[in-house]
């Protein structure tokens, strides 16, 4: 076949593509399972952050098998959705699939936590974290925040214990009323809610962590109050 010919040409790129697109097919169907294991994976250590735990990926599944006891959804009432427990990665709550909003119960040294997923927007995308709350629904016991893109050495700082450590012991719920907490500028106060300092320099990304908490842990109001009620 003559080489210059334009139909060599045509049916040597037709080939070459299917060719890399096997190859990539084939390589994605060999990665997939390590990849979901891995996402898996990070999402066990970032809960267990929000516990205080901090455990190496080969740890991750094991601590988390240890002091994670239940996950469930629940309905915005604050009502146990029947049918979605279970604390595997299959399981309605951790994969995120299902309706309702996920809870995970733990127990640290005797004593109940509930871990609470949060979603919520920084300065240049998503950011997220978990926050673990006392068995009073109000007293928070620890929390964890990750970021798409933040900038670092200034939104990018809400990843590190400096940061997170300050939400230790706060209450969302002030005379019976879900208050959440406030992200405050260093040096502000916040005369209705327990607060934290924002990041300097990161004024955005401290806005966003507010509203998350506001908004996202806001969406668990009943359920928290339930608990509080009870305690």
């Amino acid at each position: 076949m003559n080489r210059e010919n334009s139909t060599y040409t045509i049916i040597y790129a037709s080939v070459m593509v299917i060719i890399v697109a096997i190859g990539l097919a084939f390589t994605h169907q060999v990665l997939s399972d390590r990849q979901t294991a891995n996402v898996n994976t990070d999402k066990m250590q970032q809960i267990l952050r929000s516990l205080r735990v901090d455990a190496s990926p080969a740890e991750a599944d094991g601590i988390y098998r240890t002091l994670v006891k239940s996950a469930y959804l629940i309905t915005p009432e604050g009502v146990k959705i029947d049918g979605t427990e279970g604390i595997e990665p299959t399981d309605p709550a951790f994969s995120g699939e299902g309706e309702g909003l996920a809870v995970y119960e733990a127990e640290v040294e005797g004593s109940k936590k509930y871990i609470i997923p949060m979603n919520g927007t920084g300065l240049w995308g998503p950011i997220w974290g978990y926050l673990s709350v006392e068995g009073n629904g109000s007293t928070v016991y620890g929390s964890e925040f990750g970021h798409a893109g933040e900038t670092p050495g200034l939104g990018a700082e809400i990843v590190y214990p400096a940061f997170r450590n300050q939400f230790n012991g706060k209450e969302l719920i002030k005379n019976g009323e879900f208050k959440s907490i406030a992200v405050v500028k260093p040096g502000q106060t916040n005369s209705e809610r327990d607060y934290v300092d924002g990041i300097s320099g990161g004024t955005i990304t401290s806005k966003g962590v507010d509203a998350m908490l506001l908004e996202s842990v806001g969406e668990y109001k009943n359920f928290l109050l339930q608990l509080n009620d009870g305690k």
